[in-house]
Formats: structure tokens, sequence, C-alpha cells
């Protein structure tokens, strides 16, 4: 029944806000949970442990791709930091689709951000951000997924504050 447990990130952006956003049409696809999510997954689901989901995902970016045992090269420097999403039902769409706000019932194995996630303004030149990461903590902690960008991304000193529009970072549980 469980042959196989994947999951996969897919970054997808509606053409109608691309235009709001300062990194413009992305996707991305074929991204991983990482290594600690999933053991900490199939040790709760299968093994009875206790997980304690994080209260706050932290979205990163990277100049560099990841695997599911870390993220790629993570922005440093120029004002960058990461952007914690508070984990909610407010924060998250549910399985119906974007916007949902109540417990998921849908089919999908998708949820989305339910509002723009936008990084601070860049300082100093950020390089070309060519994937994107998300952690439990504002500075290290534990990765959770990565996934790569199709179209990457150069940021520079003075650019506007890269951000993702609303329902363009979706996590989808195959």
């Amino acid at each position: 029944m469980f042959k196989s447990i994947r999951n996969r990130l897919v970054l997808a952006a509606l053409a109608a806000l691309v235009t709001v956003t300062a990194f413009g049409p992305m996707v991305a696809e074929a991204g991983a949970s990482s290594n600690y999510q999933q053991n900490k997954v199939l040790d709760w689901f299968f093994r009875g442990q206790t997980f304690t989901a994080p209260s706050t995902i932290y979205i990163a970016l990277a100049t560099t791709n990841g695997t599911a045992a870390a993220c790629g090269t993570e922005v440093s420097g120029g004002s960058y930091a990461r952007v914690g999403v508070t984990s909610s039902l407010t924060s998250w769409a549910g399985t119906q689709g974007a916007g949902t706000t109540t417990a998921s019932t849908g089919t999908s194995g998708q949820t989305s951000n339910n509002a723009t996630i936008t990084f601070p303004a860049p300082t100093a030149a950020w390089g070309t951000i060519t994937s994107f990461c998300a952690y439990d903590a504002s500075v290290s902690g534990n990765l959770l997924f990565q996934a790569a960008l199709t179209t990457s991304k150069t940021v520079n000193s003075g650019d506007a504050a890269p951000s993702f529009a609303v329902s363009a970072l979706t996590y989808t549980l195959n």
C-alpha cells in the first residue's frame, strides 16, 4: 500500500500575481523533503514516535541547488534573512485549494502560502538565486524541504525586495 512516499515541491506563480513579485515567473519541480523530515514522518506515522511540528517555517534562498541532505549555498549578507511563515490554517492553504483557511479535507495533497512571502530588500548583491529551502529555525535549524527554481533570478543591491506571491510556494505530498 505504501510502496513509496514521495514529497514533491512545485513553485508556481499565477500570471496575474507575477507582476508584483521581484522574482517574476518561476517554477520549481522535483524538489525533495529533507532526510530529517522523512525520518520524523516515518517515525511518527509508522513507529508511534512523538513529533512536534515547527511553529514557524523559515523560507531561505540559495545560490546553488540542494539535496535531501542539505540546502544549497544559502544567501548571506546584504540584509538577507530567512522569512518566517507561521504554521497555521491562515498562513497555509488547506488541500481544498488556494486561500482556504480551514482544516484540509480535499484530495489534492497540496498546500500553498496564503500570504506573500517577502524577503528584506538587498543592500548588496545576493548573487543568482537558483533554489529555495525551508527550515524549522531562522538560523541553522533542520532542513525540511527544498526545490530548485526552473528560472534563476539574479538579485543585486538596490533591487526590489524579492518575494513569492500568494499561492506561489506550493508543497505537494504524494
